[in-house]
């Protein structure tokens, strides 16, 4: 069976042709933790590997959402494998190099204080969050402007964007919308409360 980054390489060189990609996928491999870091600090995969896991559950989210006779003939939602592929994998690579394993004291089940390790997370480059996987992602390959929508308003409403600004980007680009979608699917359902 395969790795999740093994899974993750798999479909991102199957999917993924435009110029660049290979570039961005050896920066990801080779010149980041993308592969090791974890999805979140203390809630949603806070374990080594959680990013890529959670990059590959957001993925295969997206396809299922998109898949749905609704999504395709009431919304009018039809996106390239490319494109899914591309919003999905990367749509938190600004995640990578941002967390360091540090240590903190917790009390355990019978009260007594042990020192424990936890992420912390310690951002170099604090350019946003969607923003920043866009400016990232554009760094080695062009996005288009769906492309580049989605990955910034993938948070949806839960991030600290103006609302103003994500009703109309759902609005303009349904893809914005259905990542965040699959997005929440991942963290609060597939990932959330200690499931994985």
């Amino acid at each position: 069976m395969a790795t999740k980054k093994e899974e993750f390489i798999s479909i991102y060189k199957e999917k993924i042709k435009r110029e660049g990609a290979d570039k961005l996928l050896d920066w990801l491999e080779n010149r980041s933790d993308f592969f090791t870091a974890p999805a979140s600090s203390q809630y949603h995969l806070a374990k080594e590997g959680g990013l890529c896991e959670h990059s590959l559950n957001v993925y295969y989210s997206l396809l299922d959402y998109l898949s749905r006779e609704r999504v395709k003939t009431e919304y009018g939602l039809h996106v390239s494998d490319e494109t899914a592929a591309t919003v999905a994998l990367l749509h938190d690579v600004c995640k990578a190099d941002c967390y360091v394993v540090s240590t903190r004291n917790k009390k355990d089940e019978h009260g007594v204080w042990q020192t424990v390790p936890y992420y912390e997370f310690r951002d170099k480059m604090p350019y946003g969050h969607g923003e920043k996987s866009v400016y990232i992602v554009s760094g080695f390959m062009r996005l288009s402007r769906e492309e580049a929508f989605a990955i910034r308003y993938h948070m949806g409403f839960s991030g600290t964007e103006d609302q103003r600004n994500v009703g109309a980007a759902f609005e303009m680009y349904p893809l914005a919308f259905a990542l965040s979608v699959a997005d929440m699917e991942a963290a609060y359902f597939i990932e959330g409360n200690g499931k994985t």
